[in-house]
This record gives C-alpha cells, sequence and structure tokens, in this order.
C-alpha cells in the first residue's frame, strides 16, 4: 500500500507537458486564437504579444509600443505570417498544451520556443506612426 501512495504522490507532482505532438491545422489554430490577444513568453520573460483578428489578420508587438499589422496562412504543418514591415513568411509549428499554446519556430527544435503566457503585467498598446518625432 505504501509503494501505490508513493507512486500516486509521484503521479500528481510530476509536471504534464501537455504538448500533444501534433501541429494544429489551420481551422484549429483559428478557432483558438480568433478573437484574442495572446502574450507570448521565452524562458520566463515577456516576449511579445499579437492580437487576431477575423480574416486571418493579426497585429503583433514585442511590447515596446510598436506594432505591425500582417497575416497568416497555412503551409504544410506550420503556420506563416508576414508583416508590413517584413515579407519574409516567418512560419512557426504551434501545439496546443494543457497550458495553452506552444510555438516552435519553424518546427526547428534548436529555435525560438514561445509559449502562452498569462500574466506579465504587460498591456498591448500601439503607438501611432512617428510618436514622439
Amino acid at each position: 500500500m505504501r509503494q501505490f501512495v508513493i507512486l500516486f504522490a509521484l503521479l500528481i507532482l510530476t509536471p504534464l507537458t501537455g504538448h500533444s505532438g501534433e501541429p494544429l491545422s489551420a481551422e484549429e489554430f483559428d478557432r483558438y486564437t480568433r478573437g484574442k490577444t495572446l502574450f507570448y513568453g521565452f524562458a520566463g520573460q515577456a516576449y511579445g504579444v499579437e492580437r487576431y483578428l477575423p480574416g486571418q489578420r493579426v497585429i503583433w508587438s514585442f511590447l515596446d509600443g510598436r506594432c505591425q499589422e500582417g497575416h497568416w496562412y497555412q503551409e504544410a504543418d506550420q503556420i506563416c505570417f508576414v508583416y508590413e514591415d517584413r515579407l519574409d513568411p516567418q512560419c512557426w509549428s504551434f501545439e496546443l498544451s494543457s497550458k495553452g499554446l506552444f510555438a516552435r519556430f519553424e518546427n526547428d527544435p534548436q529555435a525560438t520556443e514561445l509559449y502562452e503566457a498569462e500574466d506579465f503585467g504587460a498591456e498591448m498598446y500601439c503607438m501611432g506612426p512617428d510618436t514622439g518625432v
């Protein structure tokens, strides 16, 4: 009985990664993100924020007040983003975990991995063009 209790306690205390291992399709990604503003973290720090609009449109910010409008599309098993100031696609594979989205740049395990963050104490704000100049 004691072994059962120890095993049960270990199972409860072991964090679940929650990654499904399967990249989200465009439909799944759109269903999860549409109408939301999601904050992303990297290595315990705020990385950026993205607002997901109808028609696969987005607004991205590195939380510095500068916002970039863009759109996304699916290519193979990745979701690719093109922004107004950068025309080369930025492609990510997205998985849904028990804690939200997990994104891997170009589906490369050695590249940047972002996760949906609940609260970094930041807000998405966009300054107008040439503000303060």
